[in-house]
């Protein structure tokens, strides 16, 4: 897969490599096969994301601009000839079993949560469904950020298909998105938006996803800082991202508390939004409904900026985002700051922080020629703050959730 392991200016991506498809896929049947006893139906793959702006904007109903990243999880299924459910991963030491009548909320619990949560929901669709056995095999960094859970999701889900016998429509990806979503906030306990399980099923190789929240219409949007020289850094901090510890969860209240008081479904629906901010006398939450508004409006400059090639522009709304996240809705972390501000003393043209927050990754726009440089001066400011060594990959946008064998 083209970027998927290469170097620029010297740094490989070897530190957080996303290894070759086909390579990936081959390994997981043949594991299959050994654990399991039999072929799969087949091996699905899904990415994991990076977000390039529009940060918590997801459930307020406004429009974000993701793009699938080249690691992904991987999924092989086969159906069973009785209910027994079992689920087995080539990163966790010890398979989970269960039964086929029995996965819905409350009744599975860890890593297991996001894929018999996905078969409950398609189950609660009118999905006929036997009992499993999936084994998986990811390459998305868990904790980073970048949408490890929704790729588990959307694999397993797309390999669900196949076990039923569904041929998948872009109707049928949508219902997928649904039933993705619904696993994760109703059995995970997760109180994410939809945008993960979106760009996981329709991310398309060069483009970025303009998704729109309030009426799940995508538009895709041209990604190609190449042409200019430019490379985008993904910074895994290592600084372990959760989104059930419930920092995210009071920020959702927060925004939900706010359009109770400016009388609005969601905070999409405010016209004003300087007057709005001086109808909410609380500080906090006038922070946190200021930081979705404006960045509801660097979306929209965003995209305009892409089309037009302006690189420079889309560097400055990347960091006013982050500055709003850290000040305003408060979820960024010392390790987050850190790598945005080094990226910044080394002559990028743009950084933020990326996903829920309270840790994870941060991107950065360079020169192709000074990753190396930043990358070195990154992993010395971690030093130098006894932090964990930061993970490097490289983010050429691509193809959303297939089958791959």
């Amino acid at each position: 897969m083209p970027g998927a392991c290469r170097s620029v200016a010297g740094v490989s991506t070897a530190d957080i490599p996303a290894g070759d498809p086909d390579h990936i896929a081959d390994r997981l049947v043949d594991r299959f096969s050994s654990v399991v006893g039999r072929q799969p139906v087949g091996c699905f793959m899904a990415p994991g994301r990076v977000n390039l702006i529009g940060e918590h904007v997801d459930y307020n109903n406004g429009k974000c601009l993701p793009m699938a990243l080249p690691h992904a999880t991987y999924a092989a299924l086969a159906p069973r000839d009785d209910d027994e459910v079992r689920i087995v991963s080539l990163q966790q030491e010890e398979p989970w079993r269960g039964r086929i009548d029995a996965l819905g909320p409350g009744e599975v619990d860890g890593w297991a949560t996001y894929v018999a949560g996905v078969v409950w929901a398609l189950q609660q669709e009118g999905a006929d469904l036997p009992g499993l056995d999936i084994v998986v095999d990811s390459r998305v960094p868990v904790g980073a950020g970048l949408s490890s859970s929704a790729a588990l999701e959307c694999s397993v889900a797309l390999g669900l298909c196949a076990v039923a016998g569904l041929s998948v429509d872009q109707d049928v990806r949508r219902r997928l998105v649904s039933a993705c979503m619904r696993a994760e906030t109703e059995v995970a306990r997760a109180p994410t938006g939809g945008m993960d399980q979106t760009i996981a099923m329709f991310g398309e190789a060069g483009q970025a996803l303009l998704l729109d929240c309030g009426d799940w219409s995508t538009e895709q949007v041209p990604w190609d800082p190449a042409a200019r020289d430019l490379e985008l850094l993904v910074v895994d901090t290592r600084a372990e991202h959760s989104l059930i510890d419930g920092g995210y969860e009071s920020r959702r209240a927060d925004c939900e508390e706010a359009a109770r008081i400016l009388g609005v479904e969601s905070l999409r629906e405010v016209n004003e939004p300087e007057q709005a901010l001086a109808a909410l006398d609380d500080d906090r939450i006038r922070r946190r409904a200021r930081h979705v508004l404006t960045e509801m409006a660097r979306v929209e400059e965003a995209v305009g900026q892409l089309r037009n090639s302006d690189y420079t522009g889309l560097g400055q709304s990347f960091a006013a985002s982050h500055r709003s996240l850290r000040d305003d809705f408060e979820v960024s972390c010392p390790e987050l700051d850190v790598v945005v501000e080094t990226a910044h003393e080394q002559g990028a043209l743009g950084a933020r922080m990326t996903g829920g927050g309270f840790g994870g990754s941060a991107i950065a726009l360079l020169a192709q020629d000074g990753v190396a440089q930043a990358s070195s001066a990154i992993r010395a400011a971690f030093a130098t703050n006894g932090w964990t060594a930061p993970g490097f990959l490289l983010a050429p946008p691509s193809e959303g959730a297939r089958q791959v064998r």
